[in-house]
């Protein structure tokens, strides 16, 4: 049994051939591919809350700071004599209020 191929029919199957294993090659690296993506869409929707609480955070600690500096300033006033004993006692009241509150609210987040 003699088999005869001329050069036209093996570079046909070897074309063939090439451009099956580059189809399997894309399917698997699509399948890769969107699973790289899904990852990726979870780390920047974690990243997005991160941001957020960050932020949230940020602006309660300024608020508190701003109390607490306020609160410093009546006291440096009634130090140098220009305000009242009870509204120094309200200012530190004021103070101490807004850092209890600020303890309280990071151990409700937590």
């Amino acid at each position: 049994m003699v088999v005869t191929l001329d050069l036209k029919a093996l570079g046909w199957a070897l074309i063939i051939i090439a451009l099956l294993v580059l189809i399997i090659f894309c399917i698997v690296f699509m399948k890769n591919f969107i699973a790289t993506i899904r990852h990726t869409n979870k780390i920047l929707a974690d990243a997005e809350r991160i941001s957020t609480i960050a932020a949230e955070r940020t602006e309660q600690v300024n608020e508190s700071i701003g109390d607490v500096a306020e609160s410093l300033s009546g006291m440096a006033d009634v130090i140098k004599g220009n305000q009242s004993v009870v509204a120094a006692l309200t200012s530190i009241v004021n103070a101490l209020s807004s850092l209890k509150n600020l303890v309280t609210r990071n151990k409700d987040k937590e």
